[in-house]
């Protein structure tokens, strides 16, 4: 398959270490596009339910896959989040084209993006990391419940259900914290005079102009790779939200790379070094 150049692409929460992570379908994506800037926008790795017994080869492959496309000449900027916050306490670490931070100002086209991954505005997070610690263990054993049914679904010929889509559909304080986030989010983007504000956290794919009294800003989440399979795209200034279709991705196998795959025991290593 040949590759795709895209000028900067941006992910989130691929959630990498639980059930409920797409780690084969996001290893496809990557290895169908050549970006000039990846931006992984937090919760990438979920140190928060790691397991050193669950971190399977497919997503180690991912975090190969990233690394590689940095040796090849991508910058890779990773933005800490919620579930990987621990990665906090190396923040500014560079090493080649990758780069660990916080949060990201981007130039695009005379145009400034303002990059960070959303958590600062989630008061559950901030103030009861326990309760959302319990909330993150329930949400990915509910995705690996919902992926039995849509498995059976598929079985039948029926359409797929998003167990996690209905309940934020249904619950009025879930859809009022989504839309505040997006409001928050564009405000002080507003302020601070950037054009774009990109978020993840809220797992919630978005693309949308926001107005307020005090300006406009576009504001843009890259969803996740849990339940929607999204990322940001911008190229010939213009952004796209693609969404992962298996069928466009079918001449890209799922055998090894020929480099050797990290030990799992080795990441674990890693991320719980003091």
């Amino acid at each position: 398959m040949k590759k795709r150049k895209v000028e900067l692409v941006v992910i989130s929460d691929t959630h990498l270490g639980t059930y409920g992570s797409h780690a084969k379908e996001l290893f496809k994506y990557l290895s169908s596009i050549k970006p000039d800037t990846l931006v992984l926008n937090g919760d990438i790795i979920d140190i928060w339910q790691f397991r050193k017994s669950y971190f399977p080869k497919s997503h180690l492959k991912v975090l190969q896959k990233i690394m590689s496309l940095a040796s090849k000449g991508t910058k890779v900027y990773y933005i800490t989040g919620n579930h990987d916050e621990m990665l906090r306490k190396f923040s500014d670490f560079e090493m080649g084209n990758f780069s660990l931070v916080d949060k990201l100002v981007l130039e695009l086209d005379d145009k400034k993006a303002w990059i960070f991954h959303g958590d600062v505005f989630d008061a559950s997070v901030n103030h009861a990391k326990w309760i959302a610690k319990l909330g993150g263990i329930g949400y990915d054993y509910l995705i690996l419940v919902n992926r039995f049914v849509n498995w059976c679904l598929s079985k039948m010929k029926q359409e797929p259900y998003s167990f996690s889509k209905k309940i934020k559909a249904s619950v009025k304080k879930a859809v009022k914290h989504i839309s505040d986030f997006e409001l928050t989010a564009a405000e002080l983007a507003i302020e601070n005079k950037y054009d774009y504000v990109i978020c993840g956290h809220i797992h919630e794919p978005k693309m949308v102009q926001k107005i307020t009294k005090n300006g406009t800003t576009l504001y843009l989440n890259s969803g996740d790779w849990v339940e929607n399979l999204t990322a940001l795209e911008y190229n010939k200034k213009k952004w796209k939200l693609r969404r992962f279709q298996d069928h466009c991705y079918s001449d890209i196998g799922n055998e090894e790379d020929n480099e050797e795959v990290l030990n799992h025991k080795l990441i674990a290593s890693i991320l719980f070094s003091k």
